[in-house]
C-alpha cells in the first residue's frame, strides 16, 4: 500500500531528529537546528565545512573536503518528499520577507523536533508546519507567547493562536501580516 503524504512526513521527520539533527550536535558540540535545501532540509554547513541533508530521497553526507556521500532513504515516496522540499523552500521564502519586517527576529530555523520552519519576533512565533497530528496537510501559523482574547481569527487547532492553509506566496504574507497587526498594532 502506498505511503500518504503525512506517513512520509513522519517518516522524514524522524530521520531529521534521529540522523539529521545529531549529526550537526556531533559537529557543533549542542546546535540542533536544521534548514530548508535544494531538495528537503539539511544541517548548516559544520565549522570544517562538511554537512548532512536529505536530498529528494536520498541522505547526503558531505565531507569537509567537499567529497559527498549519497545513500537511499529506504521507504519513501519521491513525489511526497518532493512536495515536502516544496513546502520548506516556500515558507523559508516568505518568512524571509516577513523577518525583513520584523522588529527583533530571531534567526529561521527549521526545528527537528516539530519538524517545522519558524522565527520568533516581539514575543510571537511566525512559522510553517509540514503537517502534525493534528493537520493532515501543512499550514502556516503564528503563535503567541500569551494566548489572545477570544476571537474568530485566533483558529488553531492544538495550539493557541492562528493557522491558515499553505497557498501561495501573497495569501501567506496576508495572514501573518494581518495576525501581527492584530497583536501589535
Amino acid at each position: 500500500m502506498p505511503l500518504t503524504f503525512a506517513q512520509n512526513r513522519d517518516a522524514l521527520h524522524k530521520l531529521a531528529e534521529q540522523v539529521v539533527s545529531p549529526a550537526r550536535v556531533k559537529a557543533t558540540g549542542n546546535e540542533i537546528a536544521l534548514e530548508a535545501t535544494p531538495g528537503g532540509f539539511g544541517t548548516p554547513a559544520f565549522p570544517d565545512g562538511g554537512s548532512v541533508r536529505v536530498d529528494g530521497t536520498d541522505l547526503v553526507t558531505r565531507a569537509g573536503d567537499g567529497a559527498e556521500t549519497r545513500t537511499p532513504i529506504d521507504g519513501i515516496d519521491p513525489a511526497h518528499t518532493a512536495r515536502l522540499a516544496e513546502f520548506y523552500a516556500f515558507i523559508w521564502g516568505v518568512l524571509t520577507t516577513l523577518r525583513e519586517e520584523a522588529v527583533a527576529p530571531s534567526e529561521i530555523h527549521l526545528w527537528p523536533e516539530h519538524f517545522d520552519v519558524a522565527f520568533d519576533d516581539r514575543e510571537v512565533t511566525y512559522g510553517g508546519s509540514p503537517g502534525d497530528e493534528n493537520h493532515e496537510e501543512p499550514y502556516l501559523y503564528v503563535g503567541p507567547w500569551t494566548k489572545p482574547e477570544p476571537a474568530p481569527e485566533w483558529n488553531a487547532v492544538g495550539f493557541n493562536g492562528a493557522e491558515a492553509p499553505w497557498t501561495d506566496e501573497a495569501a501567506a504574507l496576508a495572514f501573518f501580516r494581518d495576525r501581527r497587526d492584530a497583536l501589535h498594532g
